[in-house]
């Protein structure tokens, strides 16, 4: 199959042209001397080599499609002189040699083809990704697991997920100093698991709020009252200290605004997954109706359909109008569909609500709830502070005056300030030490309370999620009624006062502020789980307690 350029000058109604990626095909089985030379013997007038190549930015227009040798060729028209114009040759014998079926089904082969080629890669594609996804989010979760019984096992009660953070953040720095690329492929190979970890960031909250009315059963009407002050005070108080705090740094040091790292979104939320998660659901609620211990206890059994009922309350509630996620926060839908989901077996089964409840949140490792499978992840939450500060590692550096002093002093405030506004209100001790990690989040709040003795995990887990609640709803407004216009001042005071939920909320619509909002996050509960753990911190909040 040989290609020669040839332009084929005729009347206006058989002109054809052909384009820049024809001249390159072969598309002649014929050899092109012999009928070239006929031709040009035959019609000298008709056929024009010289004149018949013009630029190729004129060959753009296309006109009258003509089949030649099977291949669909574009043609244009073209003036020519009408003293030597012939007469209209017929073009269905002398340009299509080809059969008009052939050439009409060819470009649909092509079609076919592509897309059943294009298809089958976007199947590879998703396979691959998945696959991704589980290896690197399993070794995580199996890093914070060993940890977690290494710790257990040498009787360490400095958290076991922090000191892993420190390692992979370690690690990270040492690599990108010696060997850069290796840090890069660390980075990229975990980006899906930090991914999968940010998009469903809220759920892991969620558990401590689901079985709230059995962390607040016990407690007195007028402490829980006092326990709400606390929470709203403290909240507006440490936001502005820590705020504050930072423009004055700032203002002291003048290092000037640079763009950060751009950080990676989670995919939206699609048809499917709802329609997966609302199939599990209801097939999984009449099962248990059914047989409650089909799985072998009732914990086990209730699991399915309470996971997704918790999953589908967040994503709709993710899907809300801003207008109403401004005082109906995505996770209040999702803790509301999981108790709305316990109630509704509660009652069809005749067991009651609290039972449900209990069946949500165990705390056993051997039989575990909906709300242990989603709290098993807070681990993971922690390592994962260690990509994001690595990923902003210059940022911070740049900023680590103004970072590092307000998130310093805005910890030691809520600590000690919770412990004397408690003490101040009358609020019992067991119950002030409880809160007191209230601007920390959960994964490390948990960590902290368990460095005293008598206090109440649940509360301390709901206390905190309410605290975010608070700090998502009312954050951008406080922020600018107080008048924080620099983005390093609006990410740290939201981060220092309403950890997680407070920086998902702010960098929603303040992206440049997010950076700041993750830095201060992961080292305001660093801090405080540091703070904590040294004897003589605990001794002086004890004291000032009562």
């Amino acid at each position: 199959m040989v290609s020669f350029p040839c332009c084929i000058q005729t009347p206006d109604s058989l002109t054809p042209s052909l384009p820049s990626h024809f001249l390159s095909m072969s598309t002649f089985s014929a050899k092109p001397t012999n009928v070239i030379t006929s031709l040009h013997n035959h019609h000298k007038s008709i056929f024009s080599f010289p004149t018949c190549l013009p630029s190729l930015s004129k060959l753009q227009k296309a006109s009258p499609v003509v089949a030649f040798n099977g291949a669909r060729l574009q043609h244009k028209r073209r003036r020519t002189n009408p003293q030597t114009t012939l007469p209209t040759l017929p073009t269905s014998t002398f340009l299509q040699m080809g059969s008009q079926e052939t050439s009409s089904e060819t470009p649909f082969l092509v079609k076919s083809t592509g897309s059943e080629s294009a298809s089958t890669s976007s199947a590879s594609q998703t396979v691959v990704g998945v696959l991704h996804l589980v290896v690197s989010l399993g070794i995580i979760l199996a890093m914070d697991k060993f940890l977690k019984k290494a710790f257990v096992a040498a009787s360490i009660k400095f958290p076991s997920a922090l000191f892993g953070m420190f390692c992979i953040f370690s690690v990270l720095v040492i690599l990108d100093s010696t060997v850069p690329a290796v840090a890069t492929s660390l980075m990229n190979f975990f980006e899906p698991a930090l991914l999968f970890i940010q998009r469903w960031l809220p759920l892991f909250y969620v558990p401590s709020l689901v079985v709230l009315p059995l962390s607040v059963k016990s407690i007195p009407a007028a402490s829980g009252i006092k326990i709400c002050f606390i929470i709203v005070g403290g909240w507006l108080v440490t936001l502005a200290v820590a705020g504050y705090t930072a423009i004055a740094v700032r203002r002291m040091v003048k290092t000037e605004m640079t763009d950060a790292e751009p950080m990676g979104k989670p995919s939206p939320f699609s048809n499917v997954e709802v329609w997966s998660w609302s199939g599990i659901f209801l097939i999984s609620f009449v099962g248990a109706l059914l047989s409650p211990t089909a799985l072998g206890t009732s914990a086990r059994t209730c699991l399915p359909f309470l996971l997704s009922s918790t999953v589908l309350g967040y994503i709709v509630g993710s899907g809300l109008p801003s207008d109403v996620k401004k005082v109906f926060h995505p996770i209040i839908c999702c803790a509301l569909s999981a108790d709305l989901a316990a109630f509704a077996f509660g009652y069809f089964s005749k067991s009651g609500l609290d039972p449900v409840l209990g069946s949500y949140l165990t705390k056993v490792s051997s039989n575990p709830g909906a709300g242990d499978v989603l709290m098993g992840f807070l681990g993971s939450v922690i390592l994962s502070f260690a990509f994001s500060m690595f990923k902003q590692r210059k940022l911070v550096k740049r900023h680590a005056a103004e970072i590092f002093t307000s998130v310093i002093l805005s910890t030691i405030f809520s600590l000690y300030s919770t412990a004397l506004v408690g003490r101040l209100v009358g609020l019992e001790p067991g119950l002030t030490v409880s809160i007191l990690p209230r601007c920390i989040t959960v994964a490390l709040a948990l960590s902290i309370v368990s460095l005293f003795e008598g206090t109440n995990p649940s509360l301390t887990a709901a206390v905190v999620v309410v605290t975010g609640l608070v700090g998502a709803n009312f954050v951008q407004a406080t922020l600018d009624k107080l008048q924080f216009r620099d983005p390093i001042a609006r990410g740290i005071a939201t981060a220092s006062s309403a950890h997680g939920l407070g920086t998902a909320a702010l960098s929603a619509k303040e992206p440049e502020a997010l950076p700041f909002c993750a830095i201060a996050y992961a080292l305001n509960g660093i801090f405080g789980s540091l703070l904590c753990s040294i004897p003589a911190v605990r001794q002086s909040l004890l004291a000032v307690v009562g």
